[in-house]
């Protein structure tokens, strides 16, 4: 296999963007690792997209075809490294951090036939891909939705607070859910702790993933 990954799924807060960026510190300080590199961030995969300025829900269709065209992106690369012939994982392999991907999909369309998103897991597992999910505990919800912007969270009832921290925890347990019907290899991890670091050399330090 030319290829392996990591695709980053949990709600807003959880750490997708830390963990990305300290995924990419360790891979750069790596000697071993590969030279080649694709990072797309949740604008190129989520169903909610900010278009020319306005919150646009794709389609169950649109958010589809959007996933099965990065996928494909992916196997390319991947049969022009097998078409290239034997090779060492820092000079062919490719390594690629996905944001919000199938599991987005998932929990946005859950009472739709899972067929469509099932084929593109196996896709993804094909190329070495493992997802991470990011959970936060009850307890510290509504520290973090406000730490990202407390100026925000200035004003708002205590009604308002308490929706939002129910809304983040009941978005994450779909998330845990459907986690568990999706074909691709699944770590969740507690970010508590935001040892954005650490979680990432636990991450490619695993003996299944290396």
């Amino acid at each position: 296999m030319n290829t392996r990954g990591i695709i980053l799924e949990g709600h807003s807060n959880a750490g997708k963007t830390s963990l990305l960026r300290a995924l990419k510190r360790y891979h750069a300080n790596d000697e071993d690792s590969e030279s080649s590199i694709v990072v797309l961030g949740e604008h190129y995969s989520q169903v909610l997209q900010n278009v020319q300025g306005k919150l646009v829900r794709l389609s169950r269709e649109q958010h589809l075809e959007l996933l099965n065209s990065r996928v494909e992106m992916l196997e390319s690369l991947n049969d022009w490294a097998n078409y290239l012939g034997p090779w060492r994982r820092k000079s062919r392999g490719l390594f690629f951090i996905l944001e919000r991907f199938h599991l987005n999909h998932r929990v946005a369309f859950p009472d739709f036939d899972d067929t469509e998103i099932t084929s593109i897991e196996k896709r993804l597992s094909d190329l070495g891909a493992r997802c991470v999910l990011l959970t936060i505990s009850p307890e510290i919800v509504e520290e973090r939705i406000k730490s990202r912007n407390l100026a925000e969270w200035e004003g708002k009832s205590i009604q308002e607070v308490e929706k939002a921290c129910k809304e983040l925890l009941e978005a994450q347990d779909a998330l845990r859910t459907h986690a568990g019907k999706s074909l691709t290899p699944t770590l969740e991890i507690n970010t508590d702790d935001k040892h954005w670091d650490e979680y990432a050399r636990m991450i490619m330090e695993d003996s299944d993933f290396r």
